[in-house]
């Protein structure tokens, strides 16, 4: 199995920082857990800034630097330039803030893509991309407040301390315009700001915790692309269902299951219930109804999708079946043998159909059955993010998972094993928690994994066959088409340690599809090329020769902090060569829905929608 793939690790060029750290400074009353606060902000997308078609541009977030870093992919095409750090001045920032993730899109509609950065300590900056800008540097970029007010004191960031750790962006309200769905961690607080004590709480619970920060729908309100482009987004909790507001957030995907072109929402939490959302918004009123899954007699509530007790880190959705055209999704967890021992999720969809999957939602039922201790995919360690993708063009997806969590000398898995069994009454005050300090280690020699399907339908984990297993915990992984030869690549973000790129150097893969999908309204004028305005959500069904139906859509940004590219990239397997009908589902820009089927051969396309599609 593992002869069918390749990988070659490259270096990450950065650029220079100002400050080195090994962990993070934290409130007073952290001091003792100082590593496990220390323990998240590593991130990376992968996208296309330059306009070439490609997805060779990088956009992380390096905590040993604190900055958001834009740089090639190694060897990518396109003009040529310099890794730099987005500056978020005039902003306000102050010494208490630290970014945790970076996603993609095209926030004021101008065709060009933008960069949205979210943050403990204050609420989001989108970097809105200027038309005028002649090459991509840190003054490419017009910095723009996600909750405009009064946020500063003498110079200073004094606004809502939001403590972020998950975004995606999508039409959730369906009136043609890209929305943002924003999850928070910590309760608003100082997190970070060593000067204080108090202001801070942990978690109340480890399995039904609902005393975190809050969940908003920001939804896209209007946008411009003058000499200093502007966007603007009215961000609210009113969409969600009150046993879904709270929850700590560490994971988010947009994805519309049942076919109406209003996407669903996962939302993957620590310390208790995940939330699967039925989206049954109208245009300007984003609404969700909780859904959950079935239970029979034999599966402990604990794996029943929306009941669960776990410690939910990362989601992704795919057809792992590879032929039914229906989505399933994978959800993270900690599976650490003789540490914390719950399982991964692997929920596989039972719905005859997508009218028998939309009938089941509408009646509060989400038909998704845990099948990861039959297939293999359980137990893997401390997971974080993960992304299914098609790495050989085989027609079947792989899954590759980041794990690990503090690295260091002392184990204080014990300690985390006590915890975890203590009082709950007890958990909210972090004067009971256990140190958690530099040099302390839980699971920090876990490895990356890369889970692969064989014959008999169960998966085996090939990353150290592959080169991948390497001892350093890692958080986030972004997947595309870095070169444009068909082959699907990715990198990862690694907490405290250098990012990686792997070149996809995989032999004799299979035929693909890859579709550039974009709305129809030109680009502004400029003079470097823009991509255009990429078609969230929008779904892809093909039909192989064989009669397989293989799906894929433009996402918006799923995981826990890695973001894929937006280009959609489908393996077909081999032996395919002619043309096939493709099923394209969108929604235009003026919130109506349409349905096309085109032929199109294996290889890349360029594709604009509007009221049809139409290749470039």
């Amino acid at each position: 199995m593992a002869s069918r793939f390749h990988f070659t690790p490259l270096p990450i060029e950065l650029p220079p920082a100002a400050k080195q750290q090994t962990i993070r400074t934290v409130n007073k009353d952290y001091e003792h857990i100082r590593a496990w606060i220390s323990s998240v902000g590593a991130a990376i997308t992968m996208t296309d800034l330059r306009g070439t078609g490609k997805s060779g541009d990088l956009c992380l977030v390096d905590t040993r630097t604190d900055q958001v870093d834009v740089t090639p992919v190694p060897g990518s095409d396109g003009p040529h330039y310099a890794p730099f750090a987005l500056d978020p001045s005039p902003l306000p920032m102050n010494d208490y803030i630290a970014p945790m993730g970076c996603v993609a899109g095209d926030f004021n509609e101008d065709g060009r893509t933008d960069l949205l950065v979210y943050y403990w300590g204050r609420t989001p900056v989108l970097f809105l991309a200027k038309p005028d800008a002649t090459t991509l540097d840190a003054h490419a970029f017009e910095p723009v407040e996600l909750v405009p007010g009064p946020n500063a004191t003498d110079g200073k960031y004094t606004g809502a301390q939001w403590n972020t750790n998950t975004a995606t962006v999508a039409d959730f309200d369906g009136d043609g315009h890209q929305d943002l769905f924003i999850g928070n961690y910590f309760p608003d607080g100082p997190v970070l700001d060593d000067r204080v004590s108090g202001g801070v709480v942990m978690n109340h619970s480890m399995s039904h915790a609902q005393n975190s920060g809050g969940k908003y729908i920001c939804r896209w309100t209007g946008g411009n692309a003058a000499d200093k482009p502007a966007a603007a987004f009215q961000c609210s909790d009113d969409a969600f269902p009150a046993e879904a507001k709270h929850g700590w957030s560490l994971a988010s995907s947009s994805i519309d299951l049942d076919g109406d072109q209003l996407p669903e929402l996962y939302v993957a939490n620590d310390f208790g219930n995940d939330r699967l959302l039925h989206n049954v918004s109208t245009p300007g009123h984003p609404k969700f109804d909780l859904v959950t899954g079935p239970r029979d007699g034999s599966t402990p509530k604990s794996k029943i999708l929306g009941n669960d007790s776990f410690k939910g880190m990362g989601v992704d959705f795919g057809d792992l079946s590879g032929k039914k055209g229906l989505y399933d999704l994978f959800v993270s967890n900690i599976t650490t043998s003789f540490g914390i021992e719950e399982s991964n999720f692997q929920f596989m969809n039972t719905a005859r159909d997508q009218a028998d999957l939309r009938a089941q939602l509408s009646n509060g039922t989400a038909p998704f059955v845990d099948h990861s201790a039959e297939d293999g995919t359980a137990w893997s360690g401390w997971g974080w993010d993960v992304k299914m993708g098609d790495f050989d063009n085989s027609g079947q997806l792989a899954i590759v998972q980041a794990t690990g969590f503090v690295k260091g000398k002392t184990n204080r898995w014990p300690q985390l094993q006590e915890l975890a069994t203590a009082n709950d009454a007890l958990l909210d005050n972090p004067w009971w928690w256990p140190n958690v300090k530099a040099g302390d280690d839980i699971g920090g020699d876990q490895t990356l994994r890369f889970f692969v399907k064989g014959a008999d339908g169960h998966y085996s984990n090939l990353s150290g066959r592959l080169g991948l297993a390497v001892p350093v915990p890692t958080r986030g992984i972004a997947t595309g088409d870095a070169y444009g030869d068909g082959k699907l690549d990715f990198a990862v973000a690694r907490q405290w340690d250098a990012p990686v790129f792997y070149r996809n150097d995989s032999p004799d893969t299979g035929s693909y599809l890859g579709l550039r999908l974009t709305y129809d309204t030109p680009a502004a004028a400029g003079p470097m090329p823009a991509p255009g305005s990429p078609a969230i959500g929008a779904e892809v069904e093909v039909t192989t020769p064989d009669g397989r139906k293989l799906i894929d859509r433009v996402d918006g940004g799923s995981g826990h902090s890695g973001k894929r590219s937006h280009y959609v990239h489908i393996g077909l397997g081999k032996g395919v060569t002619g043309p096939m009908p493709v099923k394209l589902q969108w929604r235009d820009r003026d919130g109506q829905v349409h349905q096309q089927t085109v032929t199109l051969s294996p290889g890349w396309h360029s594709l604009q929608l509007g009221s049809q599609a139409k290749e470039k």
